[in-house]
């Protein structure tokens, strides 16, 4: 698996691409919807073969990675089927779609090639440059899928990357990628909340970050080395119903509109308590009271105007 072909010229395949060549592989063609966002690629990726045309992969290549967005895949793959000088029984073709299964590479099994999917487990923005994404995708997980031969190829893969496989069956690649979404963008969303709480504390919004940066990297370190439950610390953890009623006092005066936000993450830090076992049963239902109610008066408040 040295001489590699990608399809899709954005972060991702730019990204693995360059991961790639850095441990010893070879990009052979870089090919894009346009042939000038090909070249910006393949000047990144070191490699002179590149096109707008699937045409344009070398019969000599081992793997063609599809890094497309996942509506554009079905339509690399039938474009795939009709390249003739392609081996197709010495190829594996992969995609990163977190979406799509290896099913969607189905007519190039027919083919003869080795298909599966290989999705990389990180994030991917767009505001950043693939050279400052670079670090932070080595050492990742890759959620696979396919045929146990093809699963072997998705593993060597990734050791070229420098990380490892989560095989993810079909009938889970929608939950899996759910799972990512929180992992990554709902994060996002919770630090723009606190962004926005910084600011009715009077911090910069270039602050807010530097402000409470030890506090989020000291949970993420906590739930590193035990678990969730077990790092699990702060009013609700104590059942402090009345600090609790304050913070919502606090937040309907001053930012309302995140009460919706404050009451559900709250519901669910409440269940997270009980099963830490740090608080009574008296204290589980008295929270979920206050909590509702605040919720309830919400939803309410919307509907009246």
């Amino acid at each position: 698996m040295r001489n590699i072909a990608i399809v899709g010229a954005g972060k991702v395949g730019s990204v693995l691409g360059r991961i790639l060549i850095e441990n010893g592989q070879k990009i052979v063609c870089v090919v894009s919807r346009t042939k000038k966002s090909a070249g910006v690629a393949a000047r990144f990726l070191k490699c002179k073969n590149y096109s707008a045309s699937l045409a344009a992969i070398p019969p000599s290549t081992d793997l063609i990675l599809i890094t497309t967005p996942h509506a554009a895949v079905e339509h690399v793959v039938h474009g795939l089927v009709e390249v003739e000088h392609l081996k197709f029984k010495r190829l594996s073709v992969c995609h990163a779609s977190g979406m799509l299964t290896a099913d969607v590479l189905a007519p190039l099994r027919k083919k003869g090639a080795t298909v599966f999917s290989f999705h990389p487990l990180q994030t991917f923005p767009r505001d950043f440059s693939p050279k400052d994404i670079v670090p932070t995708a080595r050492g990742i997980y890759y959620g696979v899928d396919g045929t146990p031969n093809a699963l072997k190829r998705a593993r060597l893969l990734a050791r070229r990357l420098e990380g490892k496989v989560m095989e993810v069956k079909p009938e889970m690649r929608a939950f899996y990628h759910a799972a990512c979404v929180v992992a990554s963008n709902h994060l996002t969303t919770l630090l723009s909340i606190l962004e926005t709480m910084a600011g009715h504390l009077g911090l910069k919004e270039k602050d807010f970050y530097r402000v409470f940066k030890p506090i989020v990297m000291a949970t993420l370190h906590n739930v590193e080395r035990t678990s969730p439950a077990a790092a699990l610390s702060g009013p609700v953890a104590r059942g402090g119903v009345e600090t609790v009623a304050d913070h919502f006092a606090s937040i309907k005066k001053m930012a309302p509109e995140l009460i919706p936000y404050f009451g559900t993450l709250t519901l669910e830090t409440v269940k997270l308590a009980e099963r830490k076992g740090s608080v009574s049963p008296e204290r589980v239902l008295a929270l979920m009271d206050l909590v509702q109610s605040y919720i309830r008066t919400n939803s309410h408040l919307k509907e009246t105007h």
